[in-house]
C-alpha cells in the first residue's frame, strides 16, 4: 500500500514538473511529498526525477518516463482490485447456496431470484430444490447456506426469518363433488381421499394438516405421496384424491383441476433458515432483499 502511495505522488509530481504544484494538488506538505518520492527512488535503487535547481522544475528521468508511462495502469488495476475485495466487505459480491421445497418453487424462490438479480447482481445465487429434511440439515452443518421452507421449526443454532403466510387451499378435479362453491371446508375432507407427504419429509407440515382436519372433525383417507416432483398431479386429475397446497400453486395447474381456498383460513409460515446469526456479507444481503421481497408482495399481510 505504502508504495502505491509513492507511485502516486511521483506520478502527479511528474505530471506537474512541480513538487510544489503537486503537493498542492495532493493536499500534502511539500516536504511530506518530497520524502515519499525519495524513499521511492531509495527502494528501487534508481532516480526517477532531475531536479533543476534554478527553475525548480523536475522532469522523469528514463526509469521515472517508463513509471509514467505504466504507472496509471498499475493504479487504476490496484484500484479496481481494492473496490473487488470491498465489494465482499458489503455484501455487492459473493455466492450464496439456497436449497428449497417444491412447494416455494411455484412463486416465492423465483421471486427472490429475480429480486436477486435485480437487487445484487454481483451476488451468484446456487439455488436448487431439494427436501425438507435435506435442507435442515445442510443449513445447520453450513453446507448449505440458506434454506427456504414452510413450517420450519425452531432449532438451536439456527435463525428464522419468517416471509410470508401463505394461504392453503385445496387442489381438486373440476368434477370431483366438492368442486361446486368458492371454498372448501376443512370438515368437508370427512372420508376424502387427501394426497399429502409423508411426515418425515416436513414434520410441521403434517402436524398442521393433521391439527386442522382433527380440529374440524374430519378424518380424510390418507394417501401418501413421494417427494418427486408430480406437475400433472396424477392422483387429483383421476378425482381419486385431493391435495392441499398453497396459493402460489394455483398458477400453472393442468386442465381440469381447480384450487379453492380453505375456510377458515388456513396459513402456512414460509421461513429463510440461516445458521447462527453471525453470517457473510453476502448472506445478509440475500436476507436482506428477501424482506423487501415479502414487504413488496405483502406476503405478511393477512
Amino acid at each position: 500500500m505504502s508504495e502505491l502511495r509513492r507511485l502516486r505522488y511521483f506520478l502527479a509530481v511528474a505530471e506537474e514538473q512541480s513538487f510544489t504544484r503537486a503537493a498542492e494538488r495532493l493536499h500534502v506538505a511539500q516536504a511530506a511529498l518530497s520524502r515519499q518520492v525519495r524513499e521511492l527512488e531509495r527502494d528501487l535503487g534508481v532516480e526517477l526525477l532531475t531536479r533543476s535547481s534554478s527553475t525548480q522544475q523536475v522532469v522523469p528521468t528514463e526509469a521515472g518516463r517508463m513509471l509514467v508511462e505504466r504507472g496509471p495502469g498499475l493504479l487504476e488495476a490496484a484500484d479496481s482490485l481494492w473496490r473487488g475485495v470491498r465489494g465482499f466487505a458489503d455484501g455487492r459480491l459473493g455466492s450464496v447456496s439456497l436449497g428449497y421445497g417444491m412447494s416455494a418453487g411455484y412463486e416465492t424462490a423465483p421471486q427472490l431470484l429475480l429480486a436477486m438479480s435485480e437487487e445484487a447482481p454481483g451476488i451468484e445465487v446456487l439455488a436448487r430444490v431439494m427436501s425438507f429434511s435435506h435442507i435442515v440439515a445442510g443449513v445447520s452443518a453450513g453446507t448449505l447456506d440458506v434454506g427456504l421452507v414452510r413450517c420450519a421449526q425452531p432449532q438451536e443454532g439456527l435463525e428464522l426469518t419468517l416471509l410470508r403466510l401463505e394461504r392453503q387451499g385445496v387442489v381438486i378435479s373440476r368434477e370431483h363433488p366438492l368442486a361446486g362453491g368458492d371454498s372448501v371446508a376443512p370438515a368437508d375432507l370427512d372420508g376424502v381421499k387427501l394426497l399429502l407427504h409423508a411426515r418425515d419429509h416436513n414434520p410441521g407440515h403434517y402436524d398442521l394438516l393433521m391439527r386442522v382436519c382433527s380440529e374440524a372433525g374430519a378424518e380424510p383417507e390418507f394417501l401418501l405421496r413421494g417427494q418427486d416432483f408430480d406437475a400433472s398431479y396424477t392422483p387429483v386429475s383421476s378425482g381419486a384424491a385431493v391435495t392441499i397446497v398453497g396459493e402460489s400453486g394455483r398458477v400453472g395447474l393442468p386442465a381440469g383441476l381447480v384450487w379453492l381456498p380453505l375456510e377458515p383460513a388456513v396459513l402456512v409460515e414460509v421461513h429463510l433458515i440461516t445458521r447462527g446469526k453471525q453470517h457473510s456479507p453476502a448472506i445478509d444481503r440475500l436476507v436482506r432483499v428477501a424482506e423487501e421481497t415479502s414487504r413488496q408482495h405483502g406476503w405478511l399481510q393477512r
